[in-house]
């Protein structure tokens, strides 16, 4: 059994680098020609060292997670050697203790003799396989019953650790070494592996896919930086040394990321959602990914990427730039009818008052330019910045509803929301198609391009496109908005079950995308005097639902749910309460189908309620912080707390105990 087992580990071994023995072993935790009675006084000993140099918080509860192990089976090998192990919440620092026992303890060994020599392994729970890289090491270290006996022997500490030392050298001679946590820092080194990471928010995903990524990197040894592109702006921004330096490049996004900087390096480019599932994986094979070369126009498609990858990819980088016009305007615009006076002159309500008016025009001049941003920076990430200026005029001229008939525009033919998203699409795709046109030309003309066929051409483009198409758009818009507003209570109730059902799904992915920009585009023809769209109340709610319905699940039900969950739990309240439908998605990693198909339950019932109680939105953003201007808020409030309750049932059923 003993050969078998060291075999496995020595096989495991040969596969990944670990921490050295000695750096792991202090002088203070070793104990020589100890006499413990039996097993128990054996962990106690060994546990007291593991305190003593630091690697504990909690001493009783690392005992208990010491005999919880040996319950499972004796961590005696055989042989006389015997290594208990634990990976524990109470550990601070990965670290190794040690004692003799000549006269021999009876720890339940699989050849019945008495064990002599043990070492005890501490990992923190956080750790990954800590615990297992270290006894794979001593494991083949101590298959060599000449070192054994040489331990056994040692008379001082000292000379214990230097046959260790001996025997570590002399088993992995070539092997670079890695210092433990606590030195780490002392020892310089640069990035061997830098990461991109984007969501198309910028607010949950962007910072967990980074967080993931140099959390493995520290546990496989290999350091990671990442920089976040988010809703704030670029932080820990790569620098050109640490780019020139790097082995290769990782760039986890759902959307469009500037790739010029990094010319002739190995990028991985992959969805941001791989960053959080696949951390290791990225890195291990981040230097095997092909070359990058740039060529000065937009992002070059990943070799082999689905077209659907790559059209989700340019939507989202619209979208990205368009939520914060969305949000502040929307917002601002909500406040201006909070603030107003309704008496006053209903027909001009939300200006009547100064500081109304003030509010009013503020949040108009950001949700004016929603959409030609949308378009602008769809394009963009089509056509590069040739793309830029054509799809803002598209997505103008989309708001506008310029024809042919009418060139300054016709209320009767806006194409609106969808009309932008065409227009953007089209403007980048027809300006790859000039550029194609233009390489043609004569070199002597390359520098009029750019400033002068461009924007000239590509605007007469865009604009005969868009007067051609708005009146038809205006048309399907006219007749989706009517019926929705003709739609029975019954219809309602189904259509906000489903849109906010979809807000729980993927928690940021796809479904929770279409219906978000679902209920965004709703706003635009909602009645914002009169509370605002109820679908997009609908929407809002089933973002809610999900962090909520799992923080009640880890107060009122703990042993549905591990130590670390029930400790990261209560702050999904507050993550609820402000419209981060992300706090879930580490409690969906974990256990998918359960989480996924309470949370989104619980959701379509919140948007089921919101709709038959006739609730509305002015913002499409903001959670608690815009109850103020809801309609029939208290209504909004009880469906929130329904859902978020018939959630945590069906948490608290689906999910088994934990021991």
């Amino acid at each position: 059994m003993l050969l078998d087992i060291q075999a496995y580990f020595k096989g495991k071994t040969e596969r990944m680098k670990t921490m050295r023995i000695k750096d792991l072993l202090r002088a203070e935790g070793i104990q020589l020609h100890t006499a413990p009675a039996d097993r128990d006084q054996t962990i106690d000993l060994l546990v007291s060292l593991q305190d003593k140099v630091g690697n504990l918080t909690d001493p009783e509860q690392y005992k208990r997670d010491i005999l919880a192990r040996e319950k499972l089976g004796s961590t005696a090998i055989g042989n006389g050697i015997a290594v208990p192990h634990a990976k524990s919440a109470a550990v601070r620092r990965p670290g190794l203790t040690a004692i003799t026992v000549p006269g021999g303890v009876d720890y339940n060994a699989p050849d019945a003799q008495p064990s002599t020599l043990f070492f005890m392994i501490a990992a923190p729970k956080d750790g990954g396989d800590t615990h297992l890289e270290i006894l794979s090491r001593m494991m083949v270290m101590l298959m060599d019953e000449e070192f054994c006996k040489a331990l056994m022997d040692a008379r001082t500490v000292e000379e214990f650790l230097t046959c260790i030392d001996r025997q570590e050298r002399e088993k992995y001679p070539e092997e670079e070494e890695i210092l433990p946590p606590a030195q780490e820092e002392k020892k310089p080194q640069g990035y061997r592996i830098l990461a991109v990471t984007a969501c198309p928010t910028g607010i949950a995903h962007t910072y967990m896919a980074a967080e993931a990524l140099e959390k493995k990197g520290q546990e496989l040894g290999i350091p990671v930086k990442a920089e976040t592109q988010g809703s704030g702006g670029a932080k820990n921004v790569l620098t050109r040394a640490e780019i020139k330096a790097a082995d290769a490049i990782i760039i986890a996004a759902d959307k469009e990321v500037d790739l010029a900087r990094f010319d002739g390096k190995h990028v991985l480019r992959v969805p941001v959602s791989d960053g959080i599932h696949r951390p290791e994986e990225l890195i291990r094979t981040a230097p095997d990914a092909p070359v990058y070369h740039h060529t000065g126009e937009a992002a070059q498609e990943e070799e082999g990427e689905r077209f659907g990858r790559r059209i989700y990819k340019q939507l989202m980088n619209g979208v990205s730039h368009m939520l914060p016009f969305v949000i502040g305007g929307g917002i601002l615009i909500a406040l201006a009818f909070l603030l107003d006076d309704a008496s006053i002159d209903y027909a001009n309500f939300g200006t009547n008052t100064p500081l109304a008016a003030w509010f009013r025009n503020i949040g108009n001049a950001a949700f004016n330019v929603m959409l030609p941003i949308l378009a602008a920076y769809i394009a963009m990430a089509i056509a590069d910045r040739p793309g830029l200026m054509v799809g803002f005029v598209g997505g103008a001229l989309a708001v506008s509803g310029a024809t042919f008939a009418a060139p300054a525009g016709d209320s009767g033919s806006v194409s609106g929301f969808l009309g932008a998203l065409i227009a953007g699409f089209v403007a980048g795709y027809l300006m790859l198609g000039l550029r194609a046109l233009c390489d043609k030309l004569p070199r002597a003309l390359e520098g009029i391009k750019p400033v002068l066929i461009y924007p000239v051409v590509g605007l007469l483009l865009i604009g005969l496109f868009m007067c051609v198409i708005n009146p038809f758009v205006g048309m399907l818009n006219s007749a989706l908005y009517s019926g929705l507003s003709a739609m029975g209570s019954g219809s309602k109730i189904l259509l906000g079950f489903v849109v906010a059902a979809m807000m729980a799904i993927d928690m940021g992915g796809p479904f929770n995308k279409a219906a978000y920009l679902f209920g965004t585009s709703t706003l635009a023809t909602a009645d914002i005097a009169a509370g605002g769209s109820d679908v997009m109340a609908a929407v809002m709610i089933g973002g809610m639902v999900p962090p909520i319905a799992i923080a009640l699940a880890t107060t009122f039900f703990k042993n549905r749910f591990t130590q670390e969950e029930r400790k990261s739990g209560p702050v999904n309240y507050v993550m609820g309460l402000c419209f981060i439908t992300e706090g879930a998605i580490p409690f969906a990693a974990a256990d998918p189908w359960r989480v996924i198909l309470s949370c989104a339950l619980g959701s379509g019932v919140a948007g089921a309620l919101s709709m038959l109680f006739g609730c509305a939105s002015p913002a499409p953003h903001g959670g608690l912080f815009v109850f103020p201007v809801m309609h029939n808020v208290l209504g909004y409030v009880a469906a929130l707390v329904i859902g978020s309750l018939v959630g945590m049932i069906l948490l608290a059923v689906l999910k088994k105990k934990k021991s």
